[in-house]
């Protein structure tokens, strides 16, 4: 080889190493980016929240029924957690809900129609949060103020910039792990904002409190429990289900507005979430 083209390949050599590696770290940033999968009656609204006290600000997201730009009716509305995890497989945190989807599919096949108002997690504060009681290990209770930023914040934004059904008959919380500790806790302590309660998978192991405070507050006869898990959840999470349930019983919570539903081979995760979404639905609002 001439002494020019052995020059030549020490100084291109390392070039196109250093080339390829780029090219590897960029392909492999693209091909981990998943495609966004919201339906075009999603948004995220145009500013985020303020939580007064604690500081923070939430993006909040909005579910509109299908056609709601070209009718004039009012519509029950549901409050969720977690807000990254419902409609977008681009920002949820494993997979999505697909509560979008599950909705639309809803109102072509029986003409009911939701609003869905969706409040993101706060990410390294969610535990706290999404808690009204402490924990040892992850510390204050938060929750009171978080539920504060939905009721006296964005509900409120909602209603009026809205066509809301905005009465408690026809409002709705639900949400999942932590998610559905919080909406428990909502449905018992804010009976004249809420009257339906999804609470999916609840982490009562979070703080036990949650009995005690269920005793204090007790739902009203007419709140509608529904309350899911899946059997692969672990020995704790039905303990505490049963423990709950014996608690609603004991109380004298009528049968008809309660429901324990356990999924055969059901895992702590969005795809249990997700698919059990619609029967909460449709069992919340007597939807036959």
């Amino acid at each position: 080889m001439r002494q020019w083209e052995q020059v030549l390949n020490r100084l291109l050599v390392p070039v196109f190493g250093m080339w390829l590696v780029i090219f590897t770290l960029v392909g492999c940033d693209q091909i981990t980016q998943r495609t966004p999968t919201a339906t075009e009656n999603v948004s995220v609204l145009p500013y985020p929240f303020l939580m007064p006290e604690l500081e923070r600000q939430r993006t909040v997201r909005l579910y509109l029924p299908p056609n709601y730009e070209n009718e004039s009716q009012s519509y029950p509305v549901i409050y969720m957690h977690d807000g990254q995890n419902l409609f977008d497989e681009a920002t949820a945190h494993a997979q999505e809900w697909n509560v979008d989807e599950s909705l639309n599919t809803l109102a072509k096949a029986t003409g009911r129609k939701f609003i869905v108002v969706a409040i993101d997690n706060g990410g390294e504060f969610r535990m706290n949060e999404l808690s009204p009681w402490p924990n040892e290990r992850f510390g204050e209770a938060q929750g009171k103020a978080y539920m504060q930023l939905i009721v006296d914040v964005v509900k409120p934004y909602i209603d009026t910039n809205y066509r809301t059904k905005a009465d408690a008959t026809n409002t709705a919380i639900m949400g999942s792990s932590m998610g559905g500790l919080i909406s428990h806790y909502a449905i018992h302590n804010y009976p004249e904002v809420f009257s339906k309660a999804a609470i999916f998978s609840p982490s009562y192991w979070y703080s036990q409190d949650v009995f005690s405070d269920s005793q204090l507050h007790r739902s009203k006869d007419s709140a509608r429990l529904y309350v899911l898990y899946g059997s692969e959840e672990g020995d704790g999470m039905i303990a505490d289900i049963d423990k709950m349930q014996r608690l609603f019983k004991g109380q004298g919570h009528p049968r008809e507005n309660m429901k324990f539903v356990v999924v055969p081979t059901g895992q702590h995760n969005e795809q249990l979430w997700g698919s059990e979404f619609t029967d909460a639905i449709k069992w919340l609002f007597k939807i036959y």
